[in-house]
């Protein structure tokens, strides 16, 4: 089982991209829906609640007083903090609980609703994150016409939260939910592409062929492409696996020391073949030629051999999660958009953590024709890994040698 942490502040719209993920067959497990829960009468949390604020947020049947409870703690950080000090524990227990059993069920995605997932530390429980984001203005609206509050009201809940802005260069994957909710349910089911993934047929890489199947689809991915360096029996295995996702690639170390990749391959290439050579075997087999981290140290091909192949390339990769350097990635992508050639994305994951850290969203395709014009479509989303992923990555290797 893997797990998705949604998360988003206050008046963005999770509750209706839940609604629509738990349509789709994931389980939901809600910290809203659990902090009503253990507030409930005769709950350890509400007996606390009354001990510290007595009957002033509570109705004469014993039952929490929100509206007046909220008016405390929006007014007072300091009844705020002790607030979130009762419900917290109280919530992530449960939440630990559903967890367990979801896992004894066999359920294969667990969708995490924690709006404060940031602030109070829990992303390191989740797979990925996915953040639904709207604008800060449009928020306050949609408390006041929704949930009834003063505009006043409403400014202070925004304003208790962790800015959006901060959460959206920590998050996997945004949804902006800005629009109808015609335009979310696209967004929400866009198809995502990590186009650059290995699997432990690479040198340096550990990850198993149904490992790397199941994090994609955990992550919300609708295609991945598998580019092991200089094999391609890991893409087949993986493809054999999930063949509505995998797209078969080969990342190959040509006779000049760069990488140049195929997608939609039938055959491998040898490792050291030269990088024109490189090319139009890929051609030849009907393939496409993806231009992998272009202007990357030590890996990029550099101009003069971009040059020398620019007219057989299909596809330059403009964003690549490994990439620490977003010079380098800008490069690319100026470089793409010069020539008019379409840019793809993807994580370079040489680990299942990795996985869906760069993605394209694009419109949904069927064939390489409509790929490539899918990907002329596609909006990148995606944020650097850690530099700790090239030691597992040296870790792989040391591994492997003695495997």
């Amino acid at each position: 089982m893997l797990r998705l942490g949604l998360t988003g502040n206050v008046g963005a719209g999770k509750s209706t991209v839940v609604s629509l993920f738990a349509s789709w067959g994931a389980t939901v497990i809600d910290s809203d829906v659990l902090a009503r829960e253990v507030v409930e009468t005769g709950q350890p949390a509400l007996t606390r609640i009354g001990e510290v604020w007595g009957d002033a947020v509570l109705h004469e049947s014993g039952r929490l007083d929100r509206a007046a409870m909220r008016r405390i703690v929006f007014s007072d950080p300091e009844a705020r903090e002790q607030l979130e000090s009762i419900l917290h524990p109280a919530i992530r227990d449960r939440a630990r609980e559903l967890l367990l059993e979801a896992e004894a069920r066999g359920d294969r995605i667990v969708v995490g609703v924690v709006p404060l997932l940031y602030e109070v530390g829990l992303e390191g429980e989740y797979d990925a994150i996915l953040l639904i984001d709207a604008p800060v203005e449009l928020r306050i609206v949609r408390l006041v016409s929704k949930r009834g509050l003063s505009v006043e009201e409403a400014r202070a809940v925004a304003a208790a939260q962790m800015p959006a802005e901060e959460k959206r260069a920590r998050a996997d994957f945004i949804i902006d939910n800005d629009s109808d909710i015609t335009t979310l349910e696209r967004r929400a089911w866009e198809t995502w592409k990590d186009l650059h993934i290995h699997t432990r047929a690479s040198h340096d890489c550990l990850s198993g062929y149904s490992d790397v199947v199941a994090a994609a689809r955990a992550r919300g991915l609708h295609r991945i492409a598998v580019t092991d360096h200089n094999e391609i029996e890991g893409a087949f295995r993986a493809r054999d696996l999930a063949p509505d996702l995998v797209i078969v690639g080969e990342e190959v170390k040509t006779a000049e020391g760069v990488d140049i990749t195929g997608l939609f391959l039938t055959e491998k290439i040898p490792k050291r073949t030269a990088a024109m050579e490189a090319v139009h075997a890929i051609r030849e087999q009907g393939g496409l030629v993806y231009i992998p981290h272009p202007f990357a140290d030590g890996k990029g091909l550099g101009e003069d051999v971009l040059e020398s192949i620019e007219p057989w390339v299909d596809v330059v990769e403009i964003f690549n999660a490994r990439i620490h350097k977003p010079a380098l990635n800008e490069k690319a992508r100026v470089w793409a958009a010069e020539r008019d050639l379409p840019g793809g994305a993807g994580s370079d994951a040489h680990t299942l953590r990795e996985i869906g850290r760069g993605v394209i969203e694009v419109p949904s395709f069927d064939g390489k024709a409509e790929f490539l014009e899918a990907l002329r479509r596609g909006r990148v989303v995606g944020r650097s890994s850690s530099h700790l992923v090239h030691v597992a990555s040296t870790w792989a290797k040391i591994a492997g040698k003695f495997s």
